[in-house]
């Protein structure tokens, strides 16, 4: 019941809404309560009313007929329509709330999360798992409440009309209320491994279809059919689970509901055969217990659907107990707009507690405005440690300092502002280019969006897409060539204007044309900025004022590429490679 608890935080501010909408609801459905009333009428005051004349007894069935009907065709129409509207209304500001929360803690969650969670997984519980909750306002909150008050006020009228008949109509609650006791536990355990299927199939089309070109190439077709078969087989056979044990929770339930009728029927027939117990009151009773029934047997799929709501909550409070690995200490403070020093003081790091260390007691200092190159072979730690500069990742021991400052006593937002960064392959989202710049800084004129094209040499090729700077990229920027997607990287660079810039190997990737006019638009952006480059070619930063070489996990060498070919050791061995190749 923990989730329901939870969950009621986000109703709660909608509860007048929701308490409108259950009153409207109970009119709604008490107006049919009328129908077997007016049969008993019918049957037992007018027909047999010797006293009446035929035309008067059609004139009062006709009355009755007419009040009933004003009822139900004036009265009854907005009396739904308004349950309807409030119903769908407080749902969905609900989830609209849930979905803000959860986007808003997805984006607090550290890298190390996405890297070891499956997109997919992700979505299905912001997308699936969310909406499947709404049936806990619709069905819980609501719908489950008509239904009581229903069966209580049906059960109130027949009492009134006879108390033996009511109680031989209610014999059959304590069997109906064991049955479904007994099948709905298991339910939500069945209900939450099928939820847990559904999602490995959506996580697995995410990859694929993302991965669509690898599969094409490698003509993996067939290949990804039978492991695609497999994931949807597993969903199959949860989904076949749970349908068993709800057939058979229907199975029971429903022929306990279907008893009674026969009940009342059979001690109705024999009253009005042998005692002082009128047809009208029998037809009238036999109605009713549709009335008591029908809700009740809405109350089972009721206990299905909100089982299968409750398994959705556990699956997205799961996700929303996810911990932050990275946040602002409570004392954090802004930190002002920087000259650019970073100072790396004995720092380790490694990416789980018992893993083995990626960075072993680097030590450095950048001084401001300085451009300073990472180097060394692959996996050697060259990333990890720009990583640590926005904190995407926190440190194990040492300390990162900006300007002096520890980057765990800064705001996150404060820190990450000061600083720029342009990666091997950047990601652009499906929106238009101008969007795609804009995301430097939100708020920025047009102007400053071209200005910032112009220097990263992007408004040219920008200017010759169909629609401009409006022209949309498609999802990752597929519409755009390497080039152009990292022109339009560069530009939102540039209209964020940082103080510290990271390259993370931004040109490795490129033809040679493109490479050179990156290469002119970066050496602009660096122009009198702390900048700090990771890269592949080492002909690309023999400028720099600083090469620092990296080798599995430590720093081996530091100084000018002069300094570092004087020394003739690491760096002097890879730029021989390079050279000779």
């Amino acid at each position: 019941m923990g989730s329901i608890k939870r969950y009621m935080r986000f109703v709660k501010p909608y509860t007048w809404e929701i308490i409108l909408t259950i009153l409207i609801g109970i009119v709604k459905f008490a107006i049919p309560l009328f129908i077997p009333l007016l049969i008993k009428i019918v049957l037992d005051d007018i027909i047999p009313a010797n006293h009446l004349s035929d035309a008067e007894k059609t004139k009062e069935l006709f009355y009755w007929l007419g009040g009933t009907i004003i009822v139900f065709f004036i009265i009854r129409p907005p009396i739904e329509y308004y349950r309807q509207y409030f119903a769908q209304h407080v749902s969905n500001k609900v989830l609209f709330d849930i979905r803000k929360e959860i986007y808003a803690h997805l984006q607090r969650l550290s890298l190390r999360y996405y890297a070891n969670t499956r997109a997919g997984d992700v979505i299905s519980r912001v997308i699936n798992d969310v909406e499947q909750t709404k049936n806990f306002i619709m069905t819980g909150l609501m719908n489950v409440w008509l239904d009581l008050a229903t069966i209580v006020i049906a059960v109130i009228i027949m009492l009134t009309m006879d108390v033996k008949l009511t109680l031989v109509a209610l014999i059959a609650f304590p069997f109906y209320a064991f049955s479904v006791k007994y099948f709905f536990g298991k339910l939500r355990d069945l209900t939450r491994k099928r939820s847990k299927a559904l999602a490995g199939v959506q996580s697995y089309l995410h990859e694929r279809v993302a991965g669509m070109s690898i599969i094409k190439s490698f003509t993996l077709e067939k290949h990804e059919q039978k492991l695609f078969n497999q994931a949807n087989g597993e969903f199959l056979e949860k989904a076949l689970d749970h349908t068993k044990w709800n057939a058979k929770s229907f199975a029971v339930v429903n022929t306990i509901t279907d008893v009674a009728p026969l009940l009342v029927i059979a001690y109705a027939g024999y009253q009005v055969i042998n005692g002082p117990l009128s047809i009208g009151t029998m037809v009238a009773f036999i109605a009713y217990i549709e009335r008591l029934y029908g809700p009740l047997r809405r109350l089972v799929s009721s206990s299905t659907t909100l089982t299968q709501s409750i398994a959705s909550m556990d699956r997205m409070f799961e996700l929303m107990d996810e911990p932050y690995e990275v946040k602002n200490k409570t004392n954090a403070i802004e930190l002002k707009r920087v000259n650019g020093e970073v100072h790396f003081d004995n720092v380790d790091f490694q990416y789980e507690a018992n893993g083995s260390k990626i960075l072993s007691n680097i030590h450095f200092t950048i001084k401001p405005g300085e451009t300073v190159a990472f180097v060394g072979m692959s996996g050697g730690g060259k990333s990890t440690i720009i990583s640590l500069i926005p904190r995407f990742y926190d440190t194990t021991n040492g300390i990162v300092h900006i300007d002096g400052y520890d980057v765990k006593d800064v705001t996150l937002h404060s820190l990450r502002s000061q600083i720029g960064i342009v990666l091997q392959d950047n990601i652009l989202f499906s929106d238009s280019v101008k969007e795609n710049i804009l995301m430097g800084k939100p708020d920025a004129t047009d102007e400053e969006v071209v200005s910032a094209a112009k220097a990263a040499n992007a408004h040219d090729f920008i200017m010759s897409l169909p629609n401009g700077y409006d022209t949309k990229v498609g999802e990752r920027g597929v519409k755009l060539s390497g080039g152009q997607k990292q022109r339009v990287a560069i530009a939102r660079v540039f209209l964020k204007n940082p103080p510290i810039l990271i390259l993370d190997e931004a040109t490795s990737a490129l033809d040679l044309e493109s490479e050179a006019l990156i290469q002119e638009s970066l050496e602009l952006l660096a122009h009198e900025r702390t900048t700090i480059i990771i890269a592949h070619r080492l002909s690309t930063i023999t400028h720099a004022d600083k090469i620092i070489v990296i080798d599995h996990g430590q720093l081996i060498e530091s100084g000018t590429h002069e300094e570092l070919m004087h020394k003739q050791g690491v760096y002097y061995n890879l730029f021989q490679v390079q050279h000779l190749n």
